[in-house]
Parts: structure tokens; sequence; C-alpha cells
């Protein structure tokens, strides 16, 4: 009798044994296509939405020290004299709108970030899994800083538009950029701004692509579990 049980226990330990085995061999090369698609294409949802929440909310940009929109170049350099003659008040005035007009705008891209997921392609899906740690956040940019941009910019010109100090920067700013002095992109405060808030976005969703492949079992997802847990 306890002969049986000894076999039947020592049978049961083998399989359990050859299970773990098998899982903890689950890898990349394991994943259907279709597995593997939806795995990346729910990381990328999670992480835009996430994202978004994030920044566009008061202080999502203004209280983040990680995508605060600073003064341009320029007139960072120029901040100290002005409030030495009295303008801090019109410099704090000019980030806050910055930053104001980032947090309103993030919103209006969560159709077009949304978009992009549905419309990646198996390929799409594979250079992800297999790319580094920012391949979400590479896809994202690639497919919508454009239209994001495009997007973006109205709501970033009602903002600022309403700045004094914002109308003399675009008043020097555009000779500067006619002479090659600064980059044409920095021209405007509005361009400025615009770039800036997309560079803000994909931070914060590169940072939740990191977190889900860093602790994918994390996530709570059982696809995000199963695809980003077997690279």
């Amino acid at each position: 009798m306890q002969r049986r049980q000894f076999i039947a226990q020592s049978s049961l330990a083998c399989l359990i044994l050859a299970a773990t085995r098998q899982a903890q061999a689950l890898s990349l090369s394991d994943l259907s296509e279709r597995d593997a698609s939806a795995g990346v294409k729910a990381a990328l949802e999670k992480g835009a939405l996430a994202a978004v929440s994030t920044l566009g909310q008061t202080d999502g940009f203004l209280g983040n020290p990680k995508v605060r929109i600073p003064l341009p170049g320029n007139l960072e350099r120029a901040a100290d004299l002005l409030r030495m003659t009295g303008q801090g008040k019109k410099v704090d005035e000019l980030v806050t709108t910055m930053n104001r007009a980032a947090e309103m705008a993030v919103p209006m891209g969560k159709g077009l970030l949304v978009g992009a997921v549905k419309s990646m392609t198996v390929e799409d899906a594979k250079k992800i899994l297999s790319g580094g740690d920012n391949a979400v956040t590479t896809f994202f940019a690639d497919k919508t800083r454009a239209p994001l941009g495009q997007q973006f910019l109205p709501v970033v010109t009602q903002a600022t538009q309403k700045v004094n100090l914002a109308k003399s920067y675009n008043r020097v700013a555009g000779k500067l950029a006619e002479v090659g002095v600064i980059d044409g992109k920095d021209a405007t405060i509005e361009g400025y701004v615009t770039g800036k808030t997309l560079d803000g976005l994909y931070t914060i969703i590169g940072d939740e692509e990191r977190k889900i492949r860093q602790d994918p079992v994390g996530t709570g997802s059982a696809i995000l579990k199963k695809v980003f847990g077997a690279i």
C-alpha cells in the first residue's frame, strides 16, 4: 500500500516538474501570431490611455518635472534678466500657460492613438515584441506624431496668443530663425509647445511600456502576462 502511494506521489511529482519545465520553456517563438498581436495591441492601448489620463489633467505637465515644459532656450536664458526688471510675473504666466495648453491638448489625441493601435499589422507586432524597451513608443511616434501635432497646434495657439510675452517671443524668434540662429521649429511659442507636448506624451507612454515589460503579471491582464512574460 505504501509502495503504491510512493509510486503515485513520485509520478505526480514528475508530472508537475515536467509541466513546470514546459512553462519555463515558453518563449516568443511558441506564441501564435494571434496571441502576439493581441498582446501588443493590449499593451499599446493600455500605455496610450494611461499616458493621456496622466497628462491630460491639471498639473499633468506643470506638476511633473519629467515633462514640464520650460521656456524656449533663448527666452529661458533671458528669464533672470526679465525677473530683475520686474517682469517675473509675465515669465511665470507664460510658463503656466504653455503647460496648461499641453494639458488641454493631450486628451484630443486619444482617438488617434487608439486608431493607430487598431490599424497595427502583425508585422508591426513582431517588430515591437522583438524590439527594445521603447519599441511601443517608437511605433506611436512614427504613426501619430505628425497628425497629433496638427491636432494639438490650434489648442496651443489659442491658449498662448493671449499672453503678451509669447507674442514678443514670436516676433524676435521669427527673425532669429530666418538667419539660422535658432531652429525653425522653435520660431514660435506655438510650435515649440506643440513639439514639447508630443515629447511629453511619448515619454509617459515609454514609462508605461517599461512597466508592462518589467512586470506583465502586475498589469492584471492575462494576454499581457502571456505575451510579455514570454519575452
